[in-house]
């Protein structure tokens, strides 16, 4: 429950701490006294967003703490997940500078605020004006019965798996718009894939043929001026071999006499060894050079085959066609991939929707279950506000479908009147009306829920006199399991607090504050004559408050 909220900084507050009564309180003062600014700043320790626009001094940073008991409300585990040393004595601080960056902290260790409201929704519901509206809403009823049928785990276990079910179905719609995008692109692909592998090109093989083809075209050629170099080496008459055979027997002759013409001879020795190999390398070379038209057609025929392929693919290479042919193998494998991807995950599809149908029909008998109850409990405390001939129904259609809710839609239909048939609630409630069936219906949910603490924004709105005193004694019931602090104009409700807080404005050096402070037994006579008497104060007034607080 909230001991103590501390604010600094904050719209009309300049500084304030309030010690807060464990059971029933209620908060009192004129209109735009600041009582709504308070919710305002509770509701930072409790996650919500703010703006720097909060700020009551522009250069200075906004702080607000709330100090709160936890012991026995089952939080141990949320600190374990979240990290966090866990305490029974409970400080959440928020921090907003004059820039508007906010910071979150538990118990002086730094968090997001996504933790920070976590935390914060299961201790504090603020129920607002604003929240009487919702009551219409379908989803806001849907919740309203799973929280009074206890199954809020099974609706959140229901919905991350129907979440995780989402995201297979979007999954697998982008697989099928991939499949089919690459179906239609599929026969090209396997037509140029099975075109370059039957081509069977190899690394090297252009530059080969287009070398033999060059010796094949010019074959005639190369046979003539290899057989006139052998010819004139070997053949000739005299022939270059003979010659510098003759040549090298006569310098041997001399060779004994110079020095030099040593060295030549032995130059000329191996130089002629040379022309020998040549000459034979050069008769082998013309041997196996031969005119063969079918040879040079063949090759052509296949250099032209790998040209019209770099062409087709832009490419000039027969290492980027081999490249080419390595992407189109894995498009093709990627495809046959798809196929078995989306068979897998259609199958993952099918059993998840099995599970996900089981687990929906048995939250919608749960509800169902619930309904009878729920109804006989809000007709009973509606009796009791004053409305003996209301009548509250819930109807409930199921679909064949599963949605984020389940398979069921609910809709509140609700009769103040005799003879009048059951309606939706927007169409047939009045204000006041609402606010009764808002909070039988926040009371019973107050009971199972157990709550640390609920706060009501003018739940009193609409409704006066004798309902007004049955509306404080059903806000009396509740603050004896929880904490309960309410925001009234009414002298009935004021009356049974057992803790009265008064808030008011104040001039200080030409700037207006809001400040708020805890009534005395006397001060609360006085108060509450006030709104007795419209401010005016009355023995008649002073009577009726003492007498509002005696019971």
């Amino acid at each position: 429950m909230l001991l103590k909220l501390f604010i600094e900084n904050y719209a009309l507050i300049q500084k304030l701490e309030i010690d807060w009564h464990p059971g029933f309180s209620v908060i009192t003062g004129e209109t735009g006294a600041g009582k709504t600014i308070l919710l305002g700043a509770l509701s930072l320790v409790l996650g919500q967003r703010a703006e720097a626009s909060v700020l009551f001094n522009k250069e200075a940073k906004c702080i607000v703490e709330g100090t709160f008991r936890i012991t026995s409300y089952g939080l141990e585990s949320f600190f374990q997940e979240q990290e966090l040393d866990y305490d029974d004595m409970l400080v959440l601080r928020r921090e907003i500078s004059p820039g508007g960056k906010s910071r979150a902290f538990i118990n002086d260790t730094p968090v997001n605020l996504n933790q920070m409201k976590e935390l914060g929704d299961r201790l504090v519901n603020i129920h607002s004006q604003h929240s009487i509206i919702t009551l219409n809403q379908a989803n806001f009823q849907l919740e309203i019965l799973d929280d009074y049928a206890s199954i809020q785990q099974e609706i959140n276990t229901f919905r991350e798996t129907f979440m995780i079910q989402e995201d297979r179905r979007a999954q697998l719609s982008g697989l099928c718009a991939r499949e089919a995008r690459f179906r239609g692109e599929t026969d090209y692909h396997q037509f140029l894939y099975d075109e370059l592998t039957k081509a069977a090109l190899s690394e090297g093989e252009q530059q080969e043929l287009e070398e033999q083809l060059d010796i094949l075209t010019h074959a005639e050629e190369i046979k003539k001026g290899l057989s006139f170099a052998t010819h004139t080496l070997e053949n000739a008459d005299p022939n270059l071999l003979g010659l510098l055979t003759e040549v090298l027997a006569s310098l041997k002759g001399i060779a004994g006499f110079h020095q030099e013409v040593t060295d030549i001879v032995a130059r000329l020795d191996s130089n002629l060894i040379d022309i020998k190999d040549i000459t034979k390398e050069l008769q082998r070379l013309e041997d196996h050079i031969q005119v063969d038209p079918d040879t040079s057609e063949r090759v052509s025929a296949r250099l032209d085959l790998i040209y019209r392929l770099q062409k087709k693919h832009q490419v000039s290479s027969i290492k980027e066609l081999l490249g080419i042919q390595e992407e189109l193998s894995a498009k093709l494998l990627e495809t046959e991939s798809l196929d078995d991807r989306i068979a897998h995950l259609s199958r993952e599809i099918e059993e998840a929707g099995k599970e996900l149908l089981t687990m929906a029909t048995s939250i919608s008998e749960a509800r169902r279950k619930a309904i009878p109850s729920f109804e006989k409990e809000i007709t009973a405390l509606l009796a009791d506000l004053g409305m003996p001939s209301a009548r509250f129904t819930i109807e409930c259609t199921q679909s064949a479908v599963c949605t984020v809710d389940g398979l069921d839609a609910v809709k509140f239909l609700f009769s103040a009147n005799k003879g009048v048939p059951p309606d939706e609630v927007s169409r047939i409630a009045s204000g006041g009306e609402l606010s009764r069936l808002m909070l039988s219906v926040k009371s019973m949910i107050s009971r199972k829920n157990l709550l640390p603490t609920i706060i009501f924004d003018e739940i009193d709105s609409g409704v006066s006199g004798d309902i007004a005193g049955k509306v404080g004694m059903i806000l009396q019931r509740m603050a004896t399991t929880m904490q309960v602090i309410v925001i009234t104009h009414l002298p009935q409700i004021a009356g049974k607090g057992e803790g009265h807080y008064w808030v008011f404005k104040e001039d200080a050096n030409g700037t207006t504050r809001s400040n708020i402070r805890r009534l005395l037994h006397e001060e609360r006579i006085e108060e509450i004559a006030k709104m007795v008497s419209s401010e005016r104060v009355t023995k008649a007034s002073y009577q009726t408050a003492k007498e509002l607080l005696a019971n």
